[in-house]
């Protein structure tokens, strides 16, 4: 449960792995949290999308049939979506969380981030992305190019909130006509700078390289 005043979208993103990105408290507080999530079936898939302010103010939910041709695709769908309709209602110097519970898609976005920092524009890991979502991706990396900061961190699927919307889409209609929210989190409380920051969560779940 979030703490009042707080996003429950910001509690997991505080307490979750970000992939290559190291995760000191007096950086990964977030304008904007958005949780997206895909699913397939035979018989028809879905995707959702949760977005928050830091203050826990909600700014939209999504929940839509879609009719992916696998779950790979479906995931990268979703945080497309999740992204576009993100930035129709946020500053374009806006930070902005992202949570999905799935290990490559959180993989390369942070990847893909830290890419536009480099002199040679390298990832610091081969970034690959399956051949169906290629169109997807490339929208995905337009998106986090258009704010001012962006990581991504990997949840469990029974902590991540677009879960339900995704898989029932139907049962979920009604969050699609919620009135459109184009608000400001409040202004940050202040942090007390650490004197030395925490090695990344990422290490701290098994390893891996961590950059910043």
């Amino acid at each position: 449960m979030a703490a009042h005043g707080r996003s429950a979208l910001r509690d997991l993103f505080d307490e979750s792995p970000t992939p290559h990105i190291a995760h000191p408290p007096r950086t990964h507080h977030r304008d904007f949290y958005v949780a997206t999530d895909g699913s397939f079936r035979e018989s028809g898939g879905g995707l959702g999308a949760v977005i928050e302010t830091r203050d826990g103010t909600r700014v939209a939910r999504i929940a839509t049939a879609d009719t992916p041709p696998d779950n790979n695709v479906a995931e990268y769908r979703a945080l497309h979506l999740g992204l576009d309709v993100l930035a129709a209602r946020a500053p374009p110097d806006a930070r902005v969380g992202v949570l999905v519970d799935h290990d490559a898609l959180a993989s390369n976005v942070n990847n893909a981030v830290l890419a536009t920092d480099h002199p040679d524009r390298k990832p610091p890991q081969p970034i690959s992305v399956p051949t169906a979502t290629r169109y997807h991706w490339r929208g995905i990396q337009a998106r986090l190019n258009g704010f001012g900061e962006l990581r991504a961190a990997r949840i469990d699927s029974d902590q991540n909130p677009a879960h339900p919307l995704a898989n029932a889409p139907a049962r979920y209609q009604h969050v699609n006509r919620e009135a459109d929210r184009c608000v400001l989190p409040d202004p940050p409380e202040p942090t007390a700078p650490a004197e030395f920051p925490p090695p990344s969560r990422a290490d701290r779940n098994g390893g891996g390289r961590a950059s910043d």
